[in-house]
């Protein structure tokens, strides 16, 4: 089940006003596009894509910066429904995860399609939001499936039509494979599934490693991979890409504190906090450089993800001048093995963190820009 143009239905579901305009969900001409609603779709507003090239695109859009909290509530709402259905659970994102409904028509009465379609009745009657359902036999079709129709889609792929499901298709179809992969794939005479057929198994793993070997087996619309309840996130991270390229250091750390304020969101909203702080830059020739810090305690907090990562930044500078910045957490452990010492280092941290939680109250109650830090506004 993936939700459609999640954050912002729940942003026309909130704001009524909202409902027939085109909606972007980001920040900033400099920022990036979280997401979008369909209108705006419709105009060319992608994710991802700079928050400048949106506006030429949809001139006329409400732009809303992203109520991460918010949107963490509802999915676990969502995620509470899906449990009543089957414990057997992958979460992709806050708004997508696989299901495994084998075994589960006997307890309920009812086979899977039934069952989803209930799900996203329930999600509309009680949430108000929509979603849109991919059934097959593997993870692979399942994905392709609930893309087929949205908004508000319902496709299947069953086993037997699988083969003529496929044939024609185009490679870009599959999950992983972006532009980068389908140049490389159409140098090769790849370009649809029917071109992967015509290559064997040790070829394709020659000519693209591990990749390859998973071509040849999407190809026959195998997928082995299980629905795993126990897959984990990994990291949280936050980027941002700069309309010109940036020495500027007062810039570059205003960057790192808004960042920080949204994977400390993101990790608040998953209950999750980090043991590594993590920064990235991009220079002008699209190199990308990483460096990182393993902390004392794991965290979850923007005040100590952006002390920890601000001073990596001289470090990389020698390289600037760069096109992205960003800022993650790695090593996430549950948020009760968080920041269980005291600083004697720095004696303010406590009252910084209990600052923060406040803010935090305050953005939950009155919205995100209710209270800012000056260095925010750098």
């Amino acid at each position: 089940m993936d939700c459609d143009a999640f954050y912002a239905s729940v942003e026309k579901r909130d704001n009524p006003e909202l409902r027939d305009k085109p909606v972007i969900i980001g920040g900033g001409r400099r920022g990036v596009v979280s997401t979008a609603c369909y209108v705006a779709r419709i105009r060319g507003v992608r994710s991802a894509m700079p928050m400048f090239q949106a506006l030429k695109l949809c001139p006329d859009a409400v732009v809303v910066r992203p109520r991460m909290e918010v949107y963490a509530k509802i999915s676990r709402d969502i995620r509470a429904m899906m449990q009543d259905m089957t414990p057997v659970i992958e979460p992709l994102s806050l708004d997508e995860a696989f299901m495994d409904l084998r075994g589960t028509e006997t307890l309920h009465k009812a086979p899977p399609a039934v069952m989803l379609a209930r799900l996203v009745n329930r999600m509309k009657d009680e949430l108000g939001l929509t979603g849109s359902i991919g059934l097959s036999h593997n993870k692979f079709l399942a994905k392709i499936a609930s893309d087929l129709d949205k908004p508000r889609g319902f496709s299947v792929i069953g086993q037997a039509d699988t083969s003529r499901f496929l044939q024609g298709k185009p490679v870009r179809m599959i999950w992983g494979v972006g532009h980068a992969t389908q140049e490389a794939l159409s140098r090769q005479g790849i370009r649809t599934f029917d071109d992967l057929l015509r290559w064997d198994k040790e070829a394709l793993a020659l000519k693209f490693g591990t990749m390859g070997e998973r071509l040849w087996s999407v190809a026959r619309g195998m997928d082995v991979r299980p629905v795993s309840s126990s897959a984990s996130v990994k990291s949280i991270s936050n980027e941002t890409t700069f309309t010109e390229d940036t020495s500027d250091l007062d810039l570059l750390h205003g960057h790192i504190w808004r960042l920080a304020e949204k994977v400390s969101d993101r990790a608040k909203a998953k209950d999750m906090a980090g043991r590594v702080a993590v920064l990235t830059v991009r220079t002008q020739n699209f190199k990308r450089l990483s460096r990182r810090v393993t902390l004392r305690d794991a965290t979850q907090m923007a005040d100590t993800l952006y002390h920890a990562v601000a001073p990596l930044l001289p470090q990389v500078m020698e390289q600037a001048p760069f096109r992205l910045i960003g800022v993650g957490l790695a090593t996430l452990v549950p948020v009760d093995e968080a920041e269980r010492t005291s600083d004697l280092l720095d004696p303010q941290a406590a009252k910084r963190k209990a600052a923060e939680r406040a803010a935090d109250q305050i953005r939950a109650r009155f919205g995100t820009d209710a209270i800012l830090k000056g260095r925010s506004l750098k």
